[in-house]
């Protein structure tokens, strides 16, 4: 598995995110989504990556930068064709693993409290996040549920 940093141009990893962006809004009620669009990761103060088997897309994950030792997941997304398989523990450890060796300490993440974000709460916990109030600029929300975990 290789990673590639910041390749928003690619038409596979657009494609990918613009479904992700979509769906998210789709399921999420108005003012509960949190999701970002394409822009909206390119911040500087967001690292991205996409993942990839030889030239397949596996799918993609972002860190935002609360702090200088906080951050945030954000636009985890696994690729259809590799969803149920596996694969998204595969993008939660390799994120875990750059935000370490961009010495982040903390972890956050926002997700959906509705059963389509089921495996993704799922997924945060079997990592060993717990669950937290709502951090940065987030707010309590019973459509949102936050996690956060000490690395």
């Amino acid at each position: 598995m290789k990673s590639i940093e910041n390749n928003f141009d690619n038409p596979e990893v657009n494609n990918l995110l613009t479904k992700h962006f979509i769906e998210l809004r789709s399921v999420s009620p108005e003012g509960s989504a949190h999701v970002l669009d394409i822009p909206g990761l390119k911040v500087k103060s967001i690292k991205f990556w996409s993942l990839w088997n030889n030239d397949e897309l596996l799918g993609c994950g972002a860190l935002k930068f609360l702090n200088e030792s906080h951050g945030e997941f954000k636009s985890i997304r696994v690729a259809d064709k590799f969803r149920n398989k596996g694969f998204g523990t595969k993008i939660i450890g390799h994120l875990i693993e750059k935000a370490k060796e961009i010495n982040i300490k903390k972890i956050s993440v926002e997700t959906g409290a509705g059963i389509f974000f089921t495996p993704a709460r799922k997924l945060f916990i079997s990592f060993g996040f717990k669950k937290c109030e709502p951090f940065a600029h987030y707010k309590n929300d019973p459509n949102s549920c936050y996690f956060s975990l000490d690395i």
